[in-house]
């Protein structure tokens, strides 16, 4: 038990920040802001997704995608054609050339559903494609980069073009992807309202768990056998290889892992925001998620997440307050981030938790608090 504790919550410390993390996610936003912001909250959180994906692939294995976002729009693109096909049922649709198709399609002259939309029409088949579509794009990738050992910043380069090649031909197909508008107009989701104040809150809460999970998952994995040799192999590739290793195969494992994390990050941003468009695959969001794992330290899941809310955070009051500066304020903040906390801000807190023995104290702290909350149940549990 304790080993496998260890390997969920990296030990004292990790559970620590894992429980202040759940604590702010489940407890303190829901309780502290309206849900407007809430549900802003709840998007950066789907961006969250990514950045721990990051931290796997760049953080330990020393693979920096430039790309993650078409992974994020293609999970994304899977659950929005779900909903869409869902809000176009005849009844909707009737005044429409060809009802039953969604609007985009009759405005193109298509006259009939293409076959690839025809699996969307099941919810199980739609979150089974989820995982299964952006991975197998991974799988090819990987297969195609890390078996001729191409990496570093060629990989790098080459995962851009491809985010790049993929929001292009999103936009091209208009009649089959929406085009650049992407797919809108998403009501329901198999016959309940997910635009309802109760709806938004459901699905913070389930992105909030899901977003948790993932990181046990990640955690899991770093901790295990294969995350000493993901560290291996980012250090010290040749000598893996030398050891007898298939250096590539845990390449194309980590990269496809780090896809599906990215895609299921994708698929709930389409239910809470309620559209997905071609904006969130290619070059500029792709960067903009490294750089959420690069502040918040991208070797710490805890930190990644972090960093994503920050960034996104500042981004929005930036934008808010100052219309027309905040592309320099957030440019500041991320030069100021990159000379003086290099490491992010894991970096920051391990750096003075070690100084001032924060984890201890909030070790304590938390003792202090079950011993108090066992004392009350007893009490409790003495009355008549």
């Amino acid at each position: 038990m304790k080993v496998l504790s260890e390997k969920l919550f990296g030990g004292k410390q990790g559970a620590i920040g894992l429980a202040i993390l759940s604590l702010l996610l489940f407890v303190v936003f829901p309780l502290w802001l309206d849900l407007f912001r809430l549900g802003l909250i709840g998007k950066y959180v789907t961006y969250a997704f990514v950045a721990i994906s990051l931290v796997l692939l760049w953080g330990n294995g020393g693979i920096l995608s430039l790309g993650q976002g078409m992974f994020f729009g293609l999970g994304g693109y899977c659950m929005a054609m779900f909903l869409k096909l869902e809000a176009s049922d005849p009844i909707s649709t009737k005044i429409q050339t060809t009802p039953g198709i969604p609007d985009f399609m009759d405005w193109n002259q298509l006259t009939a559903l293409p076959w690839f939309w025809e699996p969307f029409k099941s919810l199980t088949l739609t979150i089974l494609l989820v995982l299964i579509v952006p991975t197998l794009l991974a799988f090819i990738i990987g297969f195609a980069m890390f078996k001729r050992r191409v990496g570093g910043v060629y990989f790098a380069i080459i995962t851009q073009a491809i985010a790049l090649i993929l929001s292009i031909l999103i936009v091209g197909q208009q009649g089959y992807t929406g085009g650049v508008n992407g797919i809108t107009d998403l009501k329901t989701m198999l016959g309940w309202d997910i635009r309802t104040d109760s709806a938004k809150y459901i699905l913070y809460f389930a992105n909030a768990g899901l977003l948790i999970a993932c990181m046990l998952l990640a955690r899991y994995i770093l901790t295990s056998k294969f995350g000493m040799l993901l560290l291996a192999m980012r250090d010290k590739e040749e000598r893996v290889r030398f050891s007898g290793y298939d250096v590539s195969n845990f390449k194309i494992f980590i990269f496809c892992i780090a896809a599906m994390i990215s895609a299921i990050g994708g698929a709930m941003f389409t239910l809470q925001i309620g559209f997905m468009s071609p904006s969130f695959v290619g070059i500029v969001p792709s960067i903009e998620m490294v750089i959420f794992a690069a502040v918040g330290g991208r070797m710490s899941l805890i930190g990644a997440v972090y960093g994503t809310l920050l960034v996104n955070f500042g981004k929005t009051m930036f934008s808010e307050t100052y219309p027309e500066l905040w592309l320099f304020l957030m440019g500041g903040l991320f030069i100021a981030v990159v000379m003086f906390f290099p490491d992010g801000l894991a970096g920051v807190y391990e750096k003075y938790a070690t100084k001032f023995n924060l984890t201890g104290k909030l070790s304590k702290l938390m003792i202090k608090f079950n011993k108090s909350a066992s004392v009350t149940d007893e009490l409790v549990g003495e009355k008549p």
